[in-house]
């Protein structure tokens, strides 16, 4: 934990904590879908509906969250969200072990844990902006993206293994212990946290379910990068299954081939964090942002000449490579801006409200290119979706506002 002694001793533990969680949640990766497949052998209707039923009702059910976690402190919201998805999870190990797992419990969890996910996400991000000054802000953002990158090239390797040795249900107490160990790291932060003040009056609550989303249309930067936001991670996302479809169909490409095409490229997350500090020290915020942002909309439609062979599958993982390094960029530049452009009073909010959005553009935007497929093919449709993606740009602000070029002064509630 030394390399977050700069931004102090308290960010550290809450980066251990999230590097333990992230990590965790990466080793159980579909860990859900394949005890569907494995143990109840259910089919693919049934697993496609326990990932887009369990998202889309678990953010559902953390949108009324959003008011609820502002006017609590955080740290505590955050520690009960760990033993919330850990006892969630350990579950479904109990009841493989007792042999009473059925497919109503698997829903139900995933639906739990989409929901702790975004609660324990808002709670974060205010709980990281009284934690840190803004001027170490994205350099904390940075590290956080690194983490995910790092878990999600190590998290699935480690899973698979884990189930080869030890059985199916081997990650999904992997995970649970890991939001053990997430809520402890939270627990050991020592900063006092007052309690924030909620406003009084008859409307309050329908105003405070709101406000979330009427910060993010109403401010002018924010307003843009977050149309940008919800839009390109949609069509990015919905061209995953199709993708899928194309090269372990037609294409005769083996699994652990199709998993390789999207593990190594992993890799370029990790340097895409790692540049975005000094790229935003050289040119900028915004300039950072129009650049990673209009770039990362470019390289999905590449992924329309993918064809069988080695070459197929270089041509995959160099689309691949060439985007999440963008996506790396990106990615904690605007986490950082976001948090600085909000007002503390407004952060789990506007954080709720956001993943709120982002999920439901994912599931809408996924099902819809399912129905496009259907229509034309999966090469087409990934064509259509790269097409629409390279217009994506527009939507991203064309000047730089007036906190886009150096960070406010510094807000904390310590």
């Amino acid at each position: 934990m030394a390399g977050g002694a700069s931004l102090g001793r308290d960010f550290g533990w809450l980066w251990a904590a999230y590097a333990a969680g992230t990590l965790g949640t990466w080793v159980a990766f579909n860990a859900l879908p394949l005890l569907a497949v494995t143990v109840l052998h259910e089919g693919s209707a049934e697993v496609a509906a326990l990932a887009a039923v369990g998202a889309a009702v678990g953010a559902a059910v953390a949108l009324p969250l959003g008011p609820w976690v502002e006017f609590r402190r955080k740290r505590p919201v955050m520690i009960a969200m760990d033993l919330v998805r850990g006892a969630a999870v350990l579950s479904v190990a109990a009841a493989y072990a007792l042999d009473r797992l059925g497919f109503a419990q698997l829903l139900l969890v995933s639906v739990v844990v989409a929901a702790a996910d975004i609660t324990f996400g808002a709670a974060s991000g205010a709980c990281l902006k009284a934690l840190v000054p803004a001027e170490g802000r994205l350099l904390a953002q940075s590290r956080l993206e690194s983490t995910t990158w790092t878990a999600t090239v190590l998290g699935p390797p480690l899973g698979g293994a884990l189930i080869a040795l030890l059985g199916p249900v081997a990650t999904v107490l992997v995970d649970a212990v890991s939001y053990l160990l997430s809520a402890l790291g939270i627990r050991a932060i020592t900063a006092p946290e007052p309690v924030p003040t909620r406003r009084e009056g008859p409307r309050a609550g329908v105003a405070d379910l709101l406000e979330g989303w009427r910060h993010l249309l109403a401010q002018p930067v924010l307003r843009p990068l977050f149309l940008n936001a919800v839009l390109v991670n949609g069509l990015i996302m919905a061209t995953a299954p199709l993708l899928a479809v194309l090269m372990l169909g037609p294409l005769g490409f083996a699994p652990w081939q199709y998993g390789l095409a999207f593990a190594v490229p992993c890799l370029g997350g990790l340097v895409g964090s790692r540049l975005s500090r000094p790229l935003v020290a050289r040119y900028g915020r915004h300039r950072v942002l129009r650049a990673s942002g209009a770039l990362r909309a470019c390289w999905p439609v590449g992924l329309v000449l993918v064809h069988p062979g080695p070459t197929g599958l270089i041509l995959v993982m160099a689309v691949e490579l060439a985007l999440i390094t963008c996506i790396g960029v990106w990615n904690p530049v605007l986490a950082a801006h976001r948090l600085d452009l909000t007002p503390t009073d407004r952060v789990a909010r506007t954080l709720t409200a956001w993943s709120v959005a982002a999920k439901a553009s994912i599931a809408a935007l996924t099902a819809l290119g399912g129905l496009l497929a259907a229509v034309v093919g999966p090469r087409a449709a990934i064509g259509l979706v790269g097409a629409l993606l390279l217009a994506t740009p527009l939507l991203l602000p064309r000047r730089a506002g007036v906190a886009d070029e150096a960070p406010p002064s510094v807000d904390t509630c310590k």
